[in-house]
């Protein structure tokens, strides 16, 4: 971790509002979920921020969780080293990123590798856990393991499928955001600089 003397000014409200963000209820829901979905043999760390940052930051856990979302044989990270060598163990957080974008994550939900490596936002590492726990249970392909209630179901789209001859039908419309002509006339109308009777 860098070694960084306290912050000042601005940037420490800044801190300090990426700090207020950081749910310690999701925390624990996030823990039990992973340890649920990596099998029973994983030790849960103390409750807390700097613990739970510390339980993550090796990478080792998050490559094990986004592994055992796929079935037997197909695990998107073949080799997880045991290693206590910084690069390799910001690597394989790297690599947890990049699986779970496969998987599904949207680009926004996923924190960088410095979130969690250094604890700057440990709230971002926490929504990518929810999203990835929410693409899970939506999946329903039988590999999310825990409790059904601890994610939300993401909204599933409805593609609707029109014949070519509705499509045609439908190019001849006029929609009612384009407004209506009918039942409008000219009557009673007069030409640009013509006296209008007023009664």
């Amino acid at each position: 971790m860098a070694n960084r003397g306290p912050s000042y000014g601005l940037s420490r409200e800044v801190q300090e509002k990426i700090e207020q963000k950081y749910d310690p209820d999701l925390e624990q829901r996030l823990v039990d979920w992973i340890v649920a979905q990596c099998g029973g043999n994983l030790e849960k760390p103390q409750p807390g921020k700097q613990n739970f940052q510390k339980w993550l930051m090796d990478g080792t856990i998050l490559c094990r969780l986004i592994n055992s979302l796929y079935p037997r044989g197909k695990e998107p990270i073949k080799k997880i080293p045991e290693t206590q060598m910084a690069f390799k163990q910001m690597e394989k957080i790297s690599q947890f990123l990049q699986a779970a974008e496969a998987y599904g994550v949207t680009t926004t939900d996923i924190f960088q590798t410095v979130d969690l490596w250094e604890g700057k936002d440990m709230a971002a590492v926490q929504r990518t856990l929810m999203a990835l726990g929410s693409l899970a249970v939506t999946k329903d392909d039988g590999q999310y393991k825990g409790d059904r209630d601890w994610f939300h179901r993401k909204a599933q789209g409805y593609r609707r499928e029109f014949s070519q001859e509705q499509l045609r039908q439908g190019q001849s419309l006029i929609g009612l955001q384009m407004g209506s002509n009918r039942g409008a006339s000219q009557a009673g109308m007069t030409g640009y600089g013509m006296h209008r009777q007023i009664m």
